[in-house]
């Protein structure tokens, strides 16, 4: 069936991502994925082609598109190649929501430029080691001088997508206690400068999959960070969060219904050419019959998608209805690439099969923004359990 979610500005949208990633990335992406991360320079790239503006308003350089279906397609893109962009995904799927809500005129003149052309990328440090979904646990700490002109930051974050080439971490901290009966009170933003001293970055860690994706630990040691920096008010961090959660879960849905549609083309392709006693593999009825299983559930999981970008652009879309679309979508993807990796046989165990690439990729989907049970716990309490 058609999708009807995009127009045809959004498909000639894809066909300029499309494009691009054919002659930007995938030609060097071998090379980017034995280094572990891609080069800062390319950041500028995606800047020119405008993937960092299209929400971001005019006065600011942006196109002033109030829709997240051209970050979809991107998305979905990057996974019908088996590549990753690093951490733009997160500078503009995760860090723009809060600049937009949040920032005040004077703060977005000051970021928004620089986000748009990529020369200041963003990133946003929220798990702390040890505490893992359980925000409200968190123990970095941000106290207010006594002449209320800065900040103190801290403590240490870790698994910060983004967090090596960062320029701006949005770091979430406690400026007060919690108070009796309420563990998320006294949590707040900033958006800390990662040249400030007392600012460093730990390890990159060394991940199963999303290789390009610079993940690493940081830590604070008396970084003073302006109170001109503070994001939104004080103390109502946590709150901002669970503001902007649809939007992280359905674009995680995004993700893992592209890469479970890219897996069955890789196995449609693979099975079409790989000859087996005489016949290729596609031939056998087992195989046309996992592919075809496969295809069912794919098809679901685009109508749980359409769905959700449709009511995430009319702003309907709710935090258990974002956690249904996750938890559907990682689950089939789950599935669907592992059935995929089998039809390739051994071939499938290689990495220079993107079928290998998409299996470990798509691992952390049930796991980041929200495991599968905290999906289950949201959806469940949603239907009054």
């Amino acid at each position: 069936m058609q999708r009807t979610v995009f127009d045809k500005d959004h498909e000639a949208f894809r066909e300029t991502v499309r494009a691009f990633l054919e002659a930007e990335v995938v030609p060097v992406y071998d090379q980017w994925y034995e280094q572990g991360i891609a080069p800062r320079e390319f950041y500028y790239k995606l800047g020119e082609l405008g993937v960092f503006g299209i929400e971001v308003p005019e006065e600011f350089g942006g196109a002033g598109i109030e829709s997240f279906k051209f970050q979809a397609i991107l998305i979905e893109e990057c996974a019908r190649a088996a590549v990753s962009l690093g951490g733009s995904g997160v500078h503009v799927g995760l860090c723009l929501p809060y600049i937009l809500n949040l920032a005040t005129q004077e703060q977005k003149e000051r970021w928004l430029p620089g986000f748009v052309s990529g020369e200041t990328m963003f990133a946003i440090a929220m798990t702390e080691p040890g505490t893992g979904s359980d925000l409200a646990g968190m123990r970095t700490t941000a106290k207010l001088s006594e002449d209320g002109t800065h900040y103190v930051l801290n403590g240490s974050k870790t698994f910060i997508t983004g967090g090596v080439l960062a320029d701006r971490v949005i770091v979430c901290a406690r400026t007060a206690a919690p108070t009796e009966g309420d563990r998320r009170h006294g949590i707040s933003l900033f958006a800390v400068d990662t040249k400030s001293a007392g600012y460093t970055v730990g390890r990159k860690l060394d991940k199963l999959g999303l290789k390009v994706s610079d993940t690493a630990e940081l830590n604070f040691t008396d970084v003073k960070v302006p109170v001109e920096d503070l994001l939104g008010e004080e103390h109502q961090g946590f709150s901002y969060l669970g503001q902007n959660l649809p939007q992280e879960r359905a674009s995680i849905a995004v993700g893992a219904y592209a890469q479970a549609k890219a897996a069955i083309r890789f196995a449609k392709e693979y099975t079409q050419q790989r000859n087996v006693f005489g016949q290729p593999v596609a031939g056998f009825q087992n195989t046309k019959f996992e592919l075809a299983a496969c295809q069912a559930e794919v098809d679901a999981a685009e109508a749980v998608v359409d769905r959700a970008l449709d009511a995430l652009d009319n702003g309907t879309l709710t935090a258990a209805d974002a956690a249904s679309a996750k938890l559907f979508c990682t689950e089939v993807a789950h599935r669907v690439i592992d059935r995929c990796l089998q039809l390739h046989g051994g071939y499938g165990f290689i990495n220079e099969y993107p079928i290998a690439r998409l299996y470990a990729d798509n691992r952390v989907n049930r796991i980041y923004g929200g495991t599968s049970e905290v999906m289950k716990m949201i959806i469940a309490k949603d239907m009054g359990l």
